[in-house]
C-alpha cells in the first residue's frame, strides 16, 4: 500500500486543482443517469436490489481470489480516473465540502483501501492434527452510507466487501443519491471490465427510511454496515442482525507546553479545515495550556484561521445550531444542515464578516460549556479552551468527547502526558503530533477507511471486518513434525 508524506499531500492536492476545471460542472446527471448514460445496478425496489446483489454474490463467490483482486484493481483505476467527477458531483449535490479535498479523499481510497491481501487464513497444528480457520464472506451486505463522504464510502466499502467475497446493496443518504449511485455504477463497470458480473453492487433510485427497513429485515441480508449519525446507527444495531456501526464523534485536541507550537497550529488548522471538517475524525475542539495558548492562536492565524470574539461566537452559534423539540417534548439543539460543511468565509458572512478564500477556519476562545465545544458541528469552526495543566485538559477533553470513543488528538513531546490522555479517552483513533487525517493513513502509516466502527468494536474497518470465521478440523493427520 502507498504512503503519503506532507509533501506528497501538497503535490496531490495541487495536481488535482490544476486538472479539475469543469470535470463535472457541465455534466447532467440524476440518480440513474450521467450525461445520458444509464447507471448500472440502480433499482426502484429494494427487494429487487437485494435479489440482484445476491446474484452478484453468487458470481463473485465462484471466482478465485486472483479474479476478485482484478476487479478491485479496476475499481482503483477508475476511482483515480474519475475522482474529479465524483468530487464535483458531491459538492454540487450536497453543498458540502471542498472539491479539491474530496478528490484527494478519492485518491486516498483508491490507493490505501486494503483488498484481498487483508484476507489471511490461520492454521494450527498439534498432537491432534490440523485446524484451519478461514475468513469467509457473509453473503449479501446491506450498507447505509452518509452524505458527508458519500462516494468515498461507497467505493471504500465496496473494495473491502468484494475482497471478502460478498455482494453489496447500498441505501445511500437521501441528500447524496446521485454521487453515491455514480460510485455504485463505477464499481459495476469495473467488475464487468475485469471479467466479473455486470451487477455486483446495487443501490436505490430513491433511498428512504422504508427501503432501509426492508434492508434491515430482509432474510437475504446477512450483515448490516452503517456509516452515519447516531439515529441510523441505533436502528441498525437494533435490527437483530450482525451489524457494524460507525457512529458520531466529537474529537478533542490537547496542546501542552512541550509541543512544537508552530507545527501544532498548522496541523490543527490543516486537519480541522480538511473538506470543511466533514470527516468524523477531524479536530472539533482544542484544549490548550494557558501559557502557550496565545502563541498557538497566532500560529493558527498564520495558517488560514480567522479569530472571532466571544460576542461573534455566540451570534454564530445561534445560526449554525437550531433549537428543535424532540419526540420526548424536550427542546434540543442540532446542527443546521444549511451550515454543515460550508466554507469558513460563507459562515463568517452570516455574522457580517467578509474575508477572502485564504481563510480556511474560524477560531474562537470559549469556555467548556459553550455550544461549539459540546456539539459536533462538522464545520470549519474551532473553539479553544484554556487549561492550567494536563489533568484539567484530560478531564475536559474526555467529557467533550462524550464517550463516543471515536477519535482524539494531542500535540506534545511529553510521553507521560500522551500516554495518560490515550488511556483516559479510550478512542478508536488517537493521533499524536499530526493533522487528524493522519489517523486514516493520509500522511500517516496504515490503511484507510471511512467506516470507523467504534460502537461495535471493529475499529478501522477493512476487508477482514466483513468476513466470518469458519473452522475446519482434520484430526490426527497433516501434522508433519
Amino acid at each position: 500500500m502507498a504512503t503519503y508524506s506532507e509533501s506528497d499531500i501538497r503535490k496531490i492536492v495541487e495536481a488535482i486543482v490544476r486538472n479539475t476545471a469543469g470535470a463535472a460542472s457541465s455534466a447532467s446527471y440524476t440518480s440513474t443517469t450521467y450525461n445520458g448514460r444509464s447507471l448500472i445496478g440502480i433499482y426502484e425496489d429494494m427487494n429487487e436490489a437485494i435479489d440482484a446483489a445476491e446474484q452478484g454474490y453468487r458470481a463473485v463467490r465462484a471466482m478465485t481470489v486472483e479474479q476478485r483482486e482484478k476487479i478491485i484493481t479496476e475499481i482503483r483505476r477508475l476511482t483515480v480516473a474519475e475522482a474529479a467527477i465524483m468530487a464535483e458531483m458531491g459538492v454540487a449535490e450536497t453543498g458540502m465540502g471542498r472539491v479539491d479535498h474530496k478528490k484527494a479523499k478519492h485518491l486516498l481510497v483508491a490507493e490505501k483501501t486494503p483488498g484481498t491481501e487483508d484476507i489471511v487464513s490461520e492454521a494450527k497444528t498439534g498432537d491432534n492434527g490440523l485446524t484451519l480457520t478461514e475468513m469467509a464472506p457473509f453473503g449479501v451486505v446491506g450498507a447505509i452510507t452518509p452524505s458527508t463522504n458519500p462516494s468515498e464510502t461507497v467505493i471504500c466499502n465496496s473494495i473491502g466487501m468484494i475482497a471478502a467475497g460478498n455482494g453489496v446493496v447500498f441505501n445511500p443518504h437521501p441528500n447524496a443519491i446521485c454521487v453515491s449511485n455514480y460510485a455504485v455504477d463505477l464499481v459495476n463497470r469495473a467488475s464487468y471490465a475485469a471479467g466479473g458480473p455486470k451487477v455486483l453492487v446495487c443501490s436505490m433510485v430513491k433511498p428512504t427510511l422504508d427501503s432501509a427497513k426492508i434492508m434491515q429485515t430482509h432474510p437475504k441480508i446477512r450483515l448490516l454496515v452503517c456509516t452515519g449519525g447516531p439515529g441510523v446507527v441505533k436502528a441498525v444495531l437494533s435490527s437483530g442482525k450482525k451489524a457494524i456501526g460507525a457512529g458520531a464523534g466529537n474529537p478533542p485536541v490537547i496542546v501542552d507546553d512541550t509541543a512544537d507550537i508552530a507545527k501544532a497550529g498548522k496541523d490543527i488548522i490543516d486537519g480541522c479545515s480538511f473538506d470543511n471538517n466533514l470527516p468524523c475524525i477531524a479536530e472539533k475542539e482544542v484544549f490548550a495550556f494557558r501559557n502557550i495558548a496565545d502563541r498557538l492562536i497566532e500560529e493558527m492565524q498564520k495558517n488560514g484561521a480567522y479569530l472571532i470574539n466571544r460576542e461573534q461566537a455566540d451570534k454564530l452559534a445561534g445560526i449554525v445550531l437550531e433549537e428543535k423539540v424532540n419526540k420526548a417534548g424536550k427542546t434540543v439543539k442540532s446542527v443546521s444542515r444549511t451550515c454543515v460543511g460550508r466554507d469558513a468565509r460563507v459562515l463568517l458572512e452570516k455574522i457580517g464578516v467578509k474575508v477572502g478564500s485564504e481563510i480556511r477556519c474560524i477560531i474562537c476562545e470559549t469556555d467548556f460549556m459553550h455550544d461549539f465545544v459540546q456539539h459536533e458541528l462538522m464545520m470549519p469552526i474551532l473553539p479553544i479552551v484554556r487549561v492550567d495543566n494536563i489533568a484539567e485538559a484530560i478531564d475536559l477533553a474526555v467529557k467533550a468527547e462524550h464517550g463516543n470513543r471515536h477519535t482524539a488528538h494531542m500535540h506534545s513531546k511529553n510521553i507521560d502526558n500522551l500516554s495518560a490522555f490515550a488511556k483516559a479517552v479510550e478512542t478508536t483513533i488517537f493521533v499524536k503530533n499530526a493533522p487528524s487525517y493522519a489517523g486514516i493513513g493520509f500522511g500517516g502509516e496504515g490503511h484507510t477507511t471511512f467506516t470507523i466502527a467504534g460502537p461495535t468494536g471493529e475499529g478501522i474497518t477493512s476487508a477482514r471486518s466483513f468476513t466470518r470465521k469458519r473452522r475446519c478440523v482434520l484430526s490426527e493427520n497433516f501434522r508433519i513434525i
